[in-house]
């Protein structure tokens, strides 16, 4: 069941020179599924290991010793023109078996793939030698394969599994973290990349947030590879299958259930909405945007003057209508997050409208939703200062009268102004 927000479109009767101000509040960085990385540095700093960790953001699941295999990892796409490099000799090996020895030098490589006379013909594996490769000076381990797709060239990483995961944690979280936490991301970053391997396409996974975040050898650390090793091979399983283990940096107080998040997704019992204390570590975990209307309006294309939210029972959002004269637009919270770059769909929003009814006296109307301490400000002789507090009747409505008019006026919270209403 849904709980929907009180929202009510701000409308004054012959209201002109309308102003309105959006406050966006929100929480926590990421689609807030499965483990939260802040919250699980704050139970390792409570004490807690990373088997309890895990199994309070994955309930349900089990710890256990999985076959170690490769993965593939996209680690470049679709680029003009590539570099690989090793500082010892490698191997080429292209579609058609030809074998071309390479010295330890930069070979830049264009969509021609022209090596000498003759082109190799793609797909290209680069096999290293005693040292590592790297494409576009960002050293690997494992093996290269060079792929050609529509005049552009994209490079695919295949390393060992436990390789893959140094590459891994330290990309995904802080440095001088607890041990704990390091050993439950490596354990949740390894049960992510089995579940998601796909022998049938040209790679397993992406070097970036599209499914882990992964800085090949330049992002390993001691303390990240002692974590994986500590936890070598051991991997979330739910009814003796690995899952899919979704985390995030931060989910602002409670995790979220991934049918409410991921759109076609079926409930599981081990990604479901789990309290999040410990988060409020991260500088995240509560946060603000300010829109002004005209502002919204770009973004969306429509003159908006009210935003409604729906919310699930934990408080994700799941739907936003945009309101404006006779026009309305409803886009998912996921479409809404993504047009503001807000960082979670954890958000609700606040509006402080403000516009003239009449000019003599002058008399200004206005409705709040969801603020507190707002203001009135007013502007003469280029310098703005404040009037009045306003203070709203229940259904969140005001109505001032001033008897000496200034150039403009606008409401304020805080340190946040909204846009101004010029009377000239």
């Amino acid at each position: 069941m849904t709980v929907v927000a009180l929202l009510c479109a701000f409308a004054v009767p012959g209201q002109t020179l309308a102003s309105s101000l959006f406050v966006v509040k929100g929480g926590g960085w990421g689609n807030g599924v499965g483990m939260s990385q802040w919250g699980a540095e704050g139970y390792a700093l409570h004490g807690w290991s990373y088997r309890r960790i895990l199994s309070h953001y994955y309930p349900h699941t089990t710890i256990a010793n999985v076959a170690q295999q490769p993965v593939r990892v996209l680690v470049a796409e679709s680029k003009p023109t590539v570099t690989i490099a090793s500082g010892s000799p490698y191997l080429l090996v292209d579609a058609t078996g030809r074998k071309v020895h390479v010295p330890a030098k930069l070979l830049p490589l264009t969509p021609r793939l022209l090596l000498g006379k003759k082109p190799l013909v793609p797909p290209v594996a680069v096999d290293p030698g005693v040292q590592p490769l790297s494409v576009d000076g960002v050293a690997y381990r494992g093996a290269l394969t060079v792929l050609r797709t529509g005049g552009t060239l994209s490079v695919v990483n295949t390393v060992p599994l436990e390789r893959y995961l140094r590459g891994v944690v330290p990309s995904e979280m802080p440095g001088r973290w607890n041990t704990q936490a390091y050993e439950a991301q490596a354990v949740a970053a390894r049960s992510y990349a089995l579940a998601d391997l796909n022998p049938s396409a040209a790679f397993d996974l992406y070097a970036d947030n599209r499914s882990q975040m992964y800085g090949g050898i330049p992002a390993e650390q001691p303390m990240t590879d002692a974590a994986v090793e500590a936890t070598h091979g051991e991997a979330l399983l739910y009814d003796g299958r690995v899952i899919t283990a979704y985390y995030d940096s931060n989910s602002g107080g409670r995790t979220a259930p991934v049918q409410d998040v991921f759109a076609g997704m079926q409930p599981v019992p081990y990604l479901v909405s789990v309290s999040d204390p410990y988060d409020s570590l991260s500088p995240n975990h509560r946060w603000q945007a300010v829109f002004a209307a005209d502002s919204l309006s770009r973004r969306f294309g429509m003159t908006v003057t009210d935003v409604r939210v729906t919310h699930d029972d934990v408080g994700v959002a799941q739907s936003v209508v945009l309101l404006g004269p006779h026009v309305k637009k409803t886009l998912t919270a996921a479409e809404f997050a993504q047009a503001l770059s807000l960082r979670s769909v954890f958000f609700s929003v606040s509006v402080a409208s403000l516009g003239v009814t009449a000019y003599r006296p002058l008399r200004l109307a206005g409705f709040l939703r969801g603020l507190s301490g707002v203001v009135l400000q007013e502007e003469r002789n280029g310098v703005w200062r404040q009037v009045r507090d306003v203070h709203t009747q229940p259904n969140g409505r005001f109505r001032l009268v001033l008897k000496k008019p200034a150039s403009a006026y606008r409401l304020a919270i805080a340190n946040v102004a909204g846009p101004p209403l010029a009377l000239g």
